[in-house]
């Protein structure tokens, strides 16, 4: 039977990439396809989703929110390993967005004790994954830094930061800080602190995060993880290793990916641009399906082998947005047709 992959991101505020996964495959098996459901994440939002297959059991601790105040953030657990995403602990959408944030004040420490509980649960000798996006914080991941080690550490656990930026230490609040509603002054103080904080570690740990690549994420939580004696890996490629892309593409006939907007940084380390080279590599033919298009991005893919649909073009913008996987489902099912054979 000819085989699909299916591996999408996120199509952010109207679909998550278990559902444009799900539209994608319900299209192509009713065509006769054989469909390989594998929703993805570079590492952001949705990671949790992307990897329910590899830690099953859904688990909530109460922590310290950005702004000081409780949340119930969500992380997954499974044999031997556990998927956290500072996002839920730590997150900018936790406090309204850069309106609602005091990007000076914030804090990662939910975060910290989020690796905490989870450490205490896969025990040692297992393996912590933490998704690096998303955050309201640019404290240079001091809060995780003084949660984790006010608890006595992670007891052996191996620890592994997913993120899709390679931004260094002291420049995350100059790269990140206006997205989270930092002016000119703050910018000009956080920086001032990642600088102290990088010292510190330096001194104290003989650990120098400055110019460790992705040690700038999330605010410089980077540069926690490997202060921390972690490592930090590309989100899409520590995801799709986990959930098995790469065996999956090999024998498959054709690839659908897509997110919710195709631009420049499509190309830079996340799930689209990682999917069609991947694909590309193995000379397989890609659909990639977009809620909109810039028409340099396009461009790119084009020049890659992908037939490329963005939903707005395609269905306007009304539809698209407000029934985004009855169209996914649409443009799958045209691209693919019946199976062959």
């Amino acid at each position: 039977m000819p085989r699909v992959v299916v591996a999408p991101d996120k199509f952010r505020g109207t679909a998550t990439a278990a559902e444009v996964a799900g539209a994608m495959c319900g299209a192509a098996t009713g065509l006769g396809w054989q469909a390989v459901r594998l929703p993805l994440s570079d590492g952001g939002d949705g990671m949790l989703d992307a990897c329910a297959a590899l830690a099953p059991e859904p688990v909530v601790t109460r922590v310290t929110g950005p702004d000081g105040s409780p949340v119930d953030a969500g992380w997954r657990l499974g044999e031997g390993v556990a998927v956290v995403e500072l996002a839920r602990a730590s997150g900018l959408a936790l406090v309204g967005g850069p309106d609602g944030n005091d990007p000076v004040r914030a804090t990662s420490r939910g975060t910290g004790e989020l690796l905490v509980a989870a450490a205490r649960r896969v025990g040692r000798g297992g393996r912590l994954i933490l998704g690096l996006g998303g955050s309201a914080t640019t404290d240079g991941g001091r809060g995780i830094w003084e949660a984790v080690v006010e608890a006595g550490g992670l007891d052996g656990v191996e620890l592994v930061g997913a993120c899709d930026v390679e931004t260094r230490y002291c420049d995350a609040a100059e790269v990140f800080g206006p997205q989270k509603g930092a002016g000119p002054d703050d910018v000009v103080a956080l920086t001032e602190r990642l600088v102290r904080q990088a010292q510190v570690w330096a001194d104290d740990l003989g650990v120098d995060v400055r110019d460790v690549p992705g040690s700038g994420a999330a605010g410089g939580a980077g540069g926690a993880v490997v202060a921390l004696g972690g490592s930090l890996r590309s989100g899409y490629r520590l995801v799709a290793d986990l959930v098995g892309l790469g065996p999956a593409l090999e024998g498959s006939d054709r690839v659908v990916t897509g997110e919710g907007a195709l631009d420049a940084g499509s190309f830079a380390g996340k799930v689209v641009g990682g999917v069609v080279g991947d694909a590309r590599g193995r000379e397989i033919a890609t659909l990639v399906v977009v809620g909109r298009a810039t028409a340099a991005a396009t461009a790119e893919a084009e020049r890659a082998g992908c037939v490329v649909v963005s939903l707005t073009d395609r269905f306007g913008e009304a539809r698209s947005l407000g029934d985004t996987a009855a169209c996914v489902a649409e443009v799958t099912a045209a691209w693919l047709g019946p199976a062959p054979g």
